[in-house]
């Protein structure tokens, strides 16, 4: 009798769940709520609003639905604007939850599990962060996309004997893309190509000359011209990216600043200035005053999750979620592990980076840093350091 009243105690009542597929979605209420509890939905926005309506006929006020690929975003989005609360669950969480799953369908088991409270909602930031977001992170995708066109091309010159890497420490610089370009137009002459050397880089034109003379081989030429062709190309998204997020954050009540060539922090520069300023407007406060944190990580940290940390219970609660905070795998009075868990956050991934950024800094952060690579090797010190770092951010 205690175990069937304890089953009887709902956390939520009124909840239902849904399995979020690519064609179609299957979407469970409980029993009392209707005569139907399961019905399938297509993936058009007709049906998605046909849903909420059969969804908010039923009584229904709270949904949990999986975070599957991208296709839950639109069901999302269109339940959150009929007034439904939706929790957005990670599905490792009913992995840990006992009970038959094979046996029913899984909207059926959402629902039972959301019923009786056993489900936690996803983070997700607000909805100017998400826009932000999703600006910021196809700025990263071009970028990466960009690096790869540049392998390339170096791959084209190493195949022809042409050796820029040799003289010139950046192909992709000022010197390396006029000689490309300049190879790509009909030049072929060493002498002639060497010209535009600029007066900073350290070879002189008889070495630059030198590693310009190789075999122009046709196939290579071609793949060169191509791949340059590409970078160019990536370059103009690029800059319509970075238009657009300053669009953005204009409306977001910020000044205007050139994102696409944001100089590092401490510069002196009006740029430099106005973006920092950018970012402290956004967050309230001043993040790139902490030693490491410059300003394409700030960019990232605020595009990622916003400048309201209130969602988060408190400090720990944010840091574990970055995967940061050492594991607790404690047996018998016994640490048995204390690995941190494996994250592909994003957030992690800048703060890491900033960290090692330290090693050689005179700044405090930078003496833990070291410290800690005294104690333990250098990749648990660096995490250890972008542990502190986000303590850091919080309390600013």
């Amino acid at each position: 009798m205690a175990m069937r009243k304890r089953e009887e105690e709902l956390v939520f009542p009124n909840a239902a769940g849904i399995d979020v597929g690519a064609s179609s979605h299957w979407v469970a209420v409980g029993g009392q709520s209707c005569g139907e509890p399961v019905r399938e939905f297509g993936a058009m926005t007709d049906d998605l609003n046909a849903m909420a309506d059969w969804l908010l006929s039923c009584g229904i006020d709270t949904v949990a639905l999986e975070s599957t690929g991208v296709y839950w975003i639109p069901v999302y989005e269109v339940l959150q604007q009929r007034g439904l609360k939706v929790f957005l669950v990670d599905a490792r969480q009913m992995k840990y939850v006992p009970g038959r799953k094979s046996d029913v369908q899984d909207c059926q088991w959402l629902q039972r599990l959301m019923s009786q409270g056993y489900l936690r909602a996803a983070i997700r930031p607000g909805e100017e962060v998400c826009v932000v977001r999703a600006v910021a992170r196809q700025r990263d995708v071009l970028l990466i996309e960009q690096a790869s066109w540049v392998q390339r091309m170096q791959k084209a010159l190493v195949q022809m004997n042409i050796q820029l890497t040799e003289v010139l420490t950046d192909v992709m610089g000022t010197t390396g893309q006029a000689i490309i370009r300049a190879i790509v137009a009909g030049e072929r002459d060493p002498k002639v190509l060497a010209r535009h050397r600029h007066v900073r880089v350290k070879a002189s034109e008889q070495d630059i000359a030198k590693a310009l003379t190789g075999n122009w081989r046709d196939e290579h030429l071609f793949v060169l011209g191509q791949a340059s062709a590409m970078y160019d190309d990536i370059a103009r998204h690029l800059n319509e990216c970075d238009t657009k997020l300053q669009g953005l954050l204009t409306q977001l009540g910020q000044a205007q600043v050139d994102l696409g060539k944001m100089p590092r922090a401490g510069s002196k520069t009006r740029s430099s200035f106005d973006a920092r300023q950018i970012l402290a407007n956004w967050a309230g406060v001043d993040l790139t005053r902490i030693n490491g944190l410059g300003l394409a990580a700030v960019m990232k940290i605020l595009s990622e999750v916003g400048p309201d940390l209130s969602r988060f219970a408190n400090v720990k609660h944010f840091c574990s979620w970055l995967g940061l905070c050492p594991g607790t795998k404690i047996s018998g009075g016994k640490v048995l592990s204390n690995k941190t868990k494996r994250s592909g956050n994003r957030v992690r991934q800048a703060l890491k980076m900033a960290a090692m950024s330290l090693s050689h800094s005179d700044s405090a952060l930078g003496a833990f840093y070291r410290r800690m690579s005294a104690r333990m090797d250098k990749p648990r010190a660096n995490t250890a350091t972008a542990h502190k770092l986000a303590r850091w951010c919080t309390s600013c």
